[in-house]
């Protein structure tokens, strides 16, 4: 719409004549984009992008619609008609028009703002579970049918689900998505990373568009499922997605860039497709024929004449006539054709690129820091790295998204930064964080939480519904301050600080946070009772108030004057097991000699010292606390108790 009508001379000229014309960023304002989807849901039954909103100078809108051609076509109306007949309408008829849009604000005011209020109970995590697995395609994964969407916050949930509840279908739905995801198109097999989602029911034919928060959630889910099941496909997984984000989406200062478009000269996945003579071109006839054999590349083509690289239907052969499947049959085709793929990326680069749209989120550079902090305590190698490039960026929001009242922003661009953060950029920055300092235990990553989070109380809480809005109260350019609780293609932000409350109130001894998180769940609690597989996130945080959530405080041992130094290399391999472990409903607390800066913030960590000089750990489940552990191999039995 933006090539055929927006960039057209005509449909400008009537844009012009008749109307303030005013083009947004949905990603630069989310609250403008769900606020007025709100608006289109209403007025036309359906929403979708690109959204086209006419309204009064009020702000209140009397025509929403998605897709306008220029044209009046196939039973669509055009734009420039379109555009024509409200003028007319707005000179003949303006008194009934402003009716229309009083009448809408009010409904909608009504109907978005007022969430339905109730208990919930652990029913309604069983309901979320059941609702995936009848979904869930046993085929090709994931759940639904054509369009496929990712939605990995409804895997990281079943990862939850499975480690309580020991259901295997749970981490076997997981698994099974992770790899057909990974098989199909939607991951690019030659340069890394995943589109936003496929078009197709078997994750074939992607969306080309590659997202930034989507390799981030993404990451998160091959990482924990790594954790779980030690299958080293996954960790690889997420180290080819790091690639990719490290490579392409790295800003020079050290933070991320939001997306990659799907075209290239103006023709959708044309950057990454191939025929089979382009392949034996670059890697010469016999190599070449077996990757278009394994790659599923063919004179027919399995997209428009061309070829996107999959392994849906690969098999490996050993050359002996034994074929394996599953995860050990990617592993090796990975490894096979490693050099094979380098190969292609470098002839695939003198195409012509993709636009790359390089303005730096907040919300989504705290989703990318937050797994690469994960990827630095999970995974074997470049974990100093992963720390490194989540730190720098990190650095980059605390000083260039930050304004000179220490106001955090939302959005930077060639050197600008501008908008209020909005409740995602606390509540993803603040994840971040926390993953931070679960990989590093530098106190100043918990300390900003903290500070982030009193923020966030401030400025987005509704003391008469007990939820967050997702603008702060001092915003003042909006028609209504509207409020988000359903996890779409991102978590929700009142969902993630859900989360955070709860894991904070662990960290300090701030009850008073837990006491917050479980007033929100209780006011929106018919409404996720009553479509539960739709709030994955804020189930996640509903789970972890439901367990027995543990704190785990590791206090650090002395070096002695003799050569025994086991007290130090206690201490280290007490948190390297708290780090490699999947401990979800566990966080944890790293007091040393140099590192008291947490004592004034968390009081209680003054109880806590190193029994006899030596490496001492606190476990408390439920805010009771275990007796004293001492030695690794006791430690590393206590946490199999934890979950």
């Amino acid at each position: 719409m933006g090539r055929e009508s927006f960039e057209d001379g005509e449909v400008a000229a009537v844009l012009n004549d008749y109307y303030i014309a005013i083009k947004v960023d949905r990603e630069e304002r989310p609250d403008l984009d769900h606020l007025y989807m709100n608006f289109c849901q209403v007025l036309t039954g359906q929403g979708g992008w690109p959204l086209t909103i006419i309204m009064t100078p009020e702000k209140k809108p009397f025509f929403a619609g998605t897709y306008f051609p220029k044209y009046s076509r196939g039973g669509l109306v055009g734009l420039v008609e379109l555009l024509t007949n409200i003028a007319a309408l707005w000179s003949e008829e303006r008194e009934k028009l402003l009716s229309s849009g009083d009448e809408l604000t009010a409904f909608v005011i009504r109907e978005s703002l007022d969430f339905s209020a109730g208990e919930l109970s652990g029913e309604v995590l069983e309901d979320a579970y059941q609702r995936l697995k009848q979904n869930f395609d046993s085929e090709s994964g994931g759940f639904g049918q054509a369009p496929k969407f990712p939605t990995p916050h409804q895997l990281t949930f079943l990862l939850r689900y499975y480690t309580v509840n020991g259901e295997k279908k749970a981490l076997e739905m997981v698994e099974k998505t992770l790899e057909e995801m990974y098989k199909g198109g939607i991951f690019d097999h030659v340069g890394c990373g995943f589109s936003r989602y496929s078009t197709d029911r078997k994750w074939l034919v992607p969306h080309f568009e590659k997202m930034l928060y989507d390799n981030a959630l993404l990451a998160i889910s091959y990482l924990e499922t790594y954790q779980i099941t030690k299958k080293g496909l996954y960790g690889e997984i997420a180290e080819k997605i790091f690639t990719y984000v490290l490579r392409e989406m790295t800003s020079p200062e050290g933070a991320f860039y939001s997306a990659e478009d799907a075209d290239s000269e103006d023709v959708e996945g044309k950057f990454y497709v191939w025929t089979p003579e382009q392949i034996k071109d670059v890697l010469g006839k016999e190599l070449g024929e077996r990757f278009c054999q394994t790659y599923d590349i063919t004179k027919q083509g399995n997209f428009e004449g061309s070829n996107i690289p999959n392994l849906l239907n690969s098999r490996h052969d050993d050359n002996s006539g034994n074929k394996d499947s599953g995860n050990d049959n990617l592993e090796k085709i990975e490894q096979e054709f490693k050099e094979a793929r380098a190969k292609l990326y470098q002839e695939r680069n003198k195409r012509v690129h993709l636009f790359k749209d390089d303005k730096i989120l907040t919300a989504w550079n705290g989703l990318m820091i937050a797994a690469l902090a994960m990827g630095a305590r999970i995974l074997e190698k470049d974990q100093a790295r992963y720390l490194l490039v989540a730190e720098k960026a990190l650095d980059f929001i605390l000083k260039k998204l930050t304004d000179s009242k220490g106001r955090l922003l939302a959005r930077y661009r060639h050197g600008e930064a501008a908008h209020w953060a909005y409740l995602d950029d606390y509540a993803f920055l603040i994840w971040a964080l926390l993953e931070l300092y679960q990989s590093t235990y530098k106190p100043e990553y918990l300390l900003k939480a903290i500070t982030l989070n009193k923020e966030i109380l401030s400025l987005f809480w509704d003391e008469e519904q007990n939820c967050l809005y997702m603008t702060s109260k001092d915003s003042k350019d909006l028609l209504i301050r509207p409020k988000v609780i359903y996890d779409g293609a991102l978590p929700a932000g009142n969902s993630v600080t859900l989360l955070n409350l709860l894991k904070l109130a662990d960290l300090t001894g701030d009850y008073e946070l837990g006491n917050k998180a479980h007033r929100l769940f209780y006011a929106c609690g018919e409404e996720i009772k009553a479509n539960p597989s739709g709030y994955t996130y804020f189930l996640q945080a509903f789970l972890y108030a439901q367990t027995a959530a543990s704190t785990v405080v590791v206090v650090e041992g002395e070096d002695n004057d003799n050569e025994d130094t086991e007290p130090k290399k206690d201490t280290s391999e007490m948190l390297a097991l708290l780090q490699k472990n999947f401990l979800p409903h566990t966080v944890s607390l790293y007091l040393s000699k140099e590192n008291q800066e947490l004592n004034q913030k968390v009081p209680f960590l003054a109880a806590y010292q190193a029994i006899k000089g030596k490496a001492t750990a606190y476990i408390c489940q439920n805010k009771q606390c275990q007796a004293p552990l001492q030695g690794v191999t006791a430690f590393k039995e206590a946490l199999k108790k934890l979950c």
